[in-house]
């Protein structure tokens, strides 16, 4: 099942990846916290991804359990940037990544090893 969630709702997940379930009212804490939104924002938030099927509510307390895990939804969006920005072509993405900064010898090395172990 894939799901797409826009930069704000994905905010509301990673609090989840990260906390594991927990009550609106804290995800709602954590937000207002680090990118300062309002109490009505987050719940805005949660609800359109409970929509989506991305959150499950348990009551009593409106506790928020994330149902997708981080690694599908990272997938996803490296899919949908792979075929949008490059030509569906996973080569072109790695290459533009790695021309944009100088690797240490370990991240090379570790990159070699990925390679590795996909063939």
């Amino acid at each position: 099942m894939e799901v797409k969630l826009f930069d704000s709702e994905l905010k509301v997940m990673d609090v989840l990846w990260r906390q594991g379930e927990c009550p609106a009212r804290q995800v709602a804490q954590i937000l207002g916290e680090q990118v300062g939104w309002n109490v009505n924002t987050t719940y805005t938030l949660i609800k359109r991804c409970m929509a989506k099927g991305a959150i499950e509510r348990i009551d009593p307390g409106f506790v928020c359990r994330p149902l997708i895990p981080k690694e599908e939804v990272q997938r996803a969006e490296t899919d949908e940037l792979i075929h949008k920005l490059y030509d569906g072509s996973a080569d072109k993405l790695f290459a533009a990544l790695l021309d944009r900064r100088k690797l240490t010898a370990e991240e090379i090395r570790h990159l070699k090893h990925i390679v590795d172990e996909l063939e």
